[in-house]
């Protein structure tokens, strides 16, 4: 976005509060994401965090229950629910939340969907790529964390690793240079 043009910045000053008030209001409207942001902040005090991710979770574990019968169905429902969780952070600020869903949904999608995932062909291509893709990023996440957290996650990064390591995403998980275990 270019930046405001000086003369404008201090015209916007000048103007009167409530004409800026309704101006504010009318931009505010028009990114859902920064509503929501401002609901949760301003409304809601941050005080609904375990909710707004419990409904994450639900929504992951119904989704992860369909009956998919492709690893290119479990890409884009995963590839879907990814966006959610992009949205919880954009929304919440929430990093360890983001780590937390992200393994959350990897490992339940794995936990209903192995039969589909367990050996490298055409078909489970590009959902191998994204698996390994999605397991380095959560990595490279959670070493941001405090080093508190680290423990919290090592049981579920260590079977996602198992998982990633002995199914489809093996060959990309050895690309991508991903540990078979992860050590908090």
């Amino acid at each position: 976005m270019p930046a405001l043009d000086p003369d404008l910045k201090k015209a916007i000053v000048r103007m009167s509060g409530t004409e800026k008030d309704k101006l504010l209001l009318r931009l505010i409207a028009k990114d859902a994401v920064l509503t929501e942001r401002l609901q949760f902040e301003l409304v809601e005090h941050s005080a609904t965090l375990d909710e707004r991710r419990e409904l994450i979770r639900q929504f992951i574990r119904r989704t992860a229950n369909l009956n998919q019968d492709s690893a290119g169905w479990i890409m884009m429902d995963m590839r879907t629910v990814s966006g959610y969780i992009s949205r919880h952070l954009k929304v919440t600020k929430d990093k360890y939340g983001e780590v937390e869903l992200m393994l959350y949904m990897l490992n339940t999608f794995y936990e209903h969907n192995a039969h589909l995932l367990q050996k490298y062909n055409s078909r489970t291509d590009k959902a191998a790529d994204y698996i390994a893709k999605r397991t380095e990023q959560v990595l490279k996440k959670v070493t941001k964390l405090d080093p508190d957290y680290h423990i919290e996650f090592a049981d579920d990064i260590n079977k996602l690793l198992s998982w990633v390591h002995y199914s489809a995403p093996a060959h990309y998980a050895r690309q991508l240079g991903l540990p078979k275990e992860w050590d908090a």
